[in-house]
Parts: C-alpha cells; sequence; structure tokens
C-alpha cells in the first residue's frame, strides 16, 4: 500500500514538473527558458561540489550503524559540507558573475542551492532508513508545490511570466520542504548529536567519496556541458527546444526512481551484507524487467502525446526541433537501464566499475559530440549523449554479469 501511495505522490510530482517545463515554453520567451535551464543544470552540477558525494559513504554506513550512533555520522556530513561551502561558493559566484546568465539569476544561486543541498540530502537519508513515502512527501513540496502554484499564476496574471517569479516560488517552496524535512529527522529519535565528530571517520568516508565524487562529476558533467555546447553550437533558442525534450524524455528515470529504485537498493544492501546473493540477484532480475517494461509504455506514451502538446505551446522554436526527442528519448532509456547493474554493483560494495563506466564515458561523450558537430551541429550533442550512456550501460553490465557468474561458481570447501 505504501508503494502504491508513494508512485502516486511522485505521479503528482512528475505531472507538476511535466506542466512546469510547458508552461514556461508557453509563457516565457525561448532564451529565458534556455537560461533557466542553464541555471538548474549550474544548481545540479554545484550540489556535488558542495556534497562530495559523500552521501554515498553515509548511506552504506548508516545502515550498519545503531540508531543510538547515526546522528554523529550526520553531524560529520554536516560539518564538511559547511567546510566545502567556505571554499567553493567564492570561487562559483565570481564564475557566474562573468558568465551570460542574467544577474537575477547569479543572485538567486547561493540561496537555492544551499536549500537544495538540505532537501536532497534529507531526501536521501530517509530513502535510506527505507523511509520513502515521507520522503516523497517532501519531494512534492520542494519540486511539485511551487511548479502547480506557478503554473496558476502564470495563467492567470500576464505580469507573473518572468524568471524572478520562478525564483521565488522555487526558494519559498525549497524553505517549506527543508523545516518540514528537519523536523521529519528529528521524529526518528536518531541519537548521537552531542559527540564528538570522528575525523577519522570523516577522512575515510572522503576517500571513499572521492572516486564517486570523480564519476559523479563525469556524468554530471556530460548532462551540465551538454547545454552550454548546444548554446554554442547553435544558440541559446535551441537550448529551449533542448531543456523541453530532456524535461520530458527525462520523467522516465525520476519515475523509476520513485517507484522502482528508491524501493529496492537499500533492500539489495541489506541482502548484499547478509550475503544472501541469490535473492538479491532475483531482485535485479524483476528490476530489469520492470524498467524495460516502463521504458516502453513511456516511450510510446510520450511519443503520441507529444505533438498535441506542442500545438498548444505554438511556438516554432520548440515544434521545429522535435527532431532531438527521438534521441533524448533513446538515451534515457538506456541510463534508465544502466542503473539496475548500476545499484547491484553499489549495494554489492563494487564501486570501481561505476567509477571508471562513467569517467570513460564523459570522454566517449566530448568525442563523439566532437566528431558529429563537424557533420550536425543541432544533433550533436544527442548524439554524444546516447554514445557515452551507452558506454556506461555495457559497462556495467559486463562487469554485473561478471560478478554474478562468479556467485554462482560452487564454493569449495577444505
Amino acid at each position: 500500500m505504501s508503494r502504491i501511495f508513494n508512485i502516486g505522490v511522485q505521479g503528482a510530482t512528475l505531472a507538476t514538473r511535466f506542466l512546469l517545463i510547458f508552461f514556461l515554453a508557453k509563457f516565457l520567451d525561448p532564451a529565458l527558458v534556455g537560461y533557466y535551464g542553464l541555471f538548474t543544470v549550474a544548481i545540479a552540477y554545484s550540489l556535488y561540489l558542495v556534497g562530495l558525494d559523500f552521501y554515498i559513504y553515509v548511506s552504506r554506513e548508516l545502515l550498519k550503524a545503531t540508531s543510538e550512533k547515526r546522528g554523529t555520522l550526520l553531524k560529520g556530513q554536516a560539518l564538511l559540507s559547511l567546510f566545502l561551502y567556505m571554499i567553493f561558493l567564492p570561487v562559483a559566484l565570481l564564475v557566474l558573475s562573468h558568465s551570460d546568465l542574467p544577474k537575477q539569476l547569479v543572485w538567486w544561486f547561493f540561496p537555492i542551492l544551499v536549500l537544495e543541498h538540505l532537501n536532497q540530502e534529507i531526501y536521501r537519508l530517509l530513502i535510506a532508513l527505507s523511509e520513502p513515502v515521507s520522503a516523497s512527501m517532501l519531494l512534492f513540496i520542494r519540486q511539485g508545490s511551487w511548479a502547480l502554484l506557478l503554473v496558476a499564476l502564470m495563467s492567470w496574471d500576464p505580469l507573473s511570466r518572468h524568471l524572478q517569479t520562478v525564483m521565488v516560488l522555487w526558494g519559498v517552496a525549497g524553505l517549506g520542504a527543508a523545516v518540514a524535512g528537519v523536523w521529519k529527522i528529528r521524529t526518528l529519535n536518531l541519537g548521537g548529536w552531542r559527540q564528538t565528530v570522528d575525523l577519522h571517520w570523516v577522512r575515510k568516508g572522503i576517500a571513499v567519496s572521492a572516486g564517486f565524487l570523480l564519476a559523479t562529476l563525469a556524468l554530471r558533467g556530460i548532462n551540465t556541458f551538454d547545454r552550454y555546447w548546444l548554446e554554442y553550437l547553435n544558440g541559446i533558442e535551441v537550448v529551449a527546444a533542448y531543456v523541453l525534450y530532456f524535461g520530458v524524455a527525462g520523467t522516465l528515470l525520476t519515475f523509476l526512481d520513485a517507484g522502482l529504485f528508491a524501493f529496492n537498493y537499500p533492500v539489495l544492501i541489506k541482502l548484499n551484507h547478509e550475503q544472501k546473493h541469490d535473492v538479491a540477484h532475483e531482485i535485479v532480475r524483476k528490476m530489469l524487467f520492470l524498467t524495460v517494461l516502463a521504458s516502453a509504455i513511456f516511450a510510446v506514451v510520450s511519443w503520441l502525446l507529444l505533438p498535441y502538446l506542442l500545438v498548444w505551446i505554438d511556438n516554432s522554436v520548440y515544434s521545429g526541433a522535435i527532431r532531438l526527442y527521438p534521441y533524448l528519448l533513446l538515451a534515457m532509456t538506456i541510463n534508465a537501464l544502466s542503473m539496475v547493474p548500476h545499484y547491484a554493483l553499489y549495494a554489492r560494495g563494487q564501486d570501481r566499475p561505476i567509477i571508471r563506466s562513467h569517467v570513460a564515458a564523459l570522454f566517449v561523450f566530448v568525442l563523439a559530440t566532437w566528431i558529429a558537430s563537424k557533420y550536425s551541429p543541432v544533433f550533436a550533442v544527442p548524439m554524444g549523449l546516447v554514445f557515452s550512456f551507452a558506454v556506461i550501460l555495457a559497462w556495467k553490465g559486463v562487469a554485473y554479469a561478471q560478478l554474478r557468474n562468479l556467485d554462482r561458481k560452487p564454493k569449495t570447501v577444505y
């Protein structure tokens, strides 16, 4: 029952985000939609620099620790993030102030980044502690509530149709989600908040997370540089169309995260910790089947609905670039499939294939996009995405198959 409710809440969040991108395309100038897309990926990339992907280490440690010690672990994570903010923020603001982003967006960068980071870590914590419903409710407050309000406001009041309204509502919703999230954590009665932070544990976590950070920065680099590279090749209006179609295709992975992966990866960690590898492999097999099924249904439904939505938007910038969507849909489908072996490897502690595949994918993306740009600047970036995600899928798939074959070998008893 909780899974159905969770999927419903996540579905409502997805629906509002889906409406948001189409209403932005409908009511804002394409250039502003393009700048909004550049701002969001700048925030998304920065989240990893101030978080250091430390949550990957913390999530596994939390599941092993008793409730009385979990507060100490989270306290160590918070202190590390505070230190990273002191280093990163001045540099980020300096770079953004010399970028093409409108100044109003630059000034919103710090508050939005802090709120998104806090809410994201709370969301991950609740998922790791098997509280997916609470996590989904907070996600709706953070992402869905303000999107729904913005859609209504822009439809009713033409004066609200500018990026400043978007930023204000985004910030208010983020603050509300953060307050609710902190309250929820307090109800979990996690102990150890007053204990001294174990700096050795933090240093060990940094060493473990460093490899994942490299992998994540490489992967997020693909989903950040793509928009900036596309702007360089084709202009900001093409970025607006790219943002629209990427937003549609990206809902596939968001839905799978909420309805499938969020429920199964904590279970996989627990099963592998208990050496119940056969049961874990069976769960992975079911995850793969459901991912393929969901991807197929999503592809058909989105392709059938998209033309009608473009007629409603009634802007040639978007309708003229619909040829981008098949490439982006294929890229997101491959990416979704790669998440199955990803979580299987992560739950087993097999981090190296994940890290290496992401780093290799960045090089493939750069090479493929550079070559394709010589022949088709419009399709160069989407083609680069397809090739890079295919490398990730193949690499992780082979690594997981090798792990599965190793588990099938009979153990020699002496």
